[in-house]
């Protein structure tokens, strides 16, 4: 049975210009996102919602939170499998719609670009997607699906 893991954050309100939240215009949505010895993440909401372009915003955290974890996954399973990978990027993309009356996430895709040192090994990189996606301990705890569309070259 796997053990418990806890992650902590702290999210720190830096938007007040004087006088709070007395109107939605009056307040900054800036925030800094911290843990004990990390370097600061610099939080926003997204622009549409008055955030800072500059900063990150949630929405981009938590797509960038399923292509690291699909990331991290995968590398593991191909160095178990013998798969020597030699370069990853992922331009992963997030969905928001209106659903019964909710702005939501209503899909992410992955798209995982792969090079690999041995053509042998390309099937076998591309089948260990799937195998990275099934592991992915964020991937599995989202309420909206998870694709993912990779592309293996030598």
């Amino acid at each position: 049975m796997p053990s418990a893991h806890r992650y902590d954050a702290t999210v720190t309100w830096t938007g007040n210009h004087g006088t709070g939240t007395s109107a939605y215009r009056a307040y900054g949505r800036d925030h800094d996102i911290t843990t004990d010895g990390r370097p600061t993440i610099p939080g926003s909401a997204d622009p549409t919602y008055r955030g800072d372009t500059d900063r990150w915003n949630p929405e981009q955290l938590l797509v960038a939170s399923l292509a690291q974890c699909h990331m991290l996954w995968y590398l593991h399973l191909c160095a178990d499998a013998g798969v020597t990978v030699t370069h990853y990027t992922d331009h992963a993309t997030g969905t928001m719609t209106a659903v019964d009356g909710t702005t939501r996430f209503t899909e992410v895709v992955l798209r995982p670009r792969v090079t690999v040192a041995d053509p042998a090994t390309v099937d076998t990189a591309t089948r260990l997607h799937a195998d990275a996606h099934a592991a992915c301990y964020i991937a599995n705890s989202v309420a909206f699906p998870v694709h993912h569309r990779p592309h293996v070259t030598t």
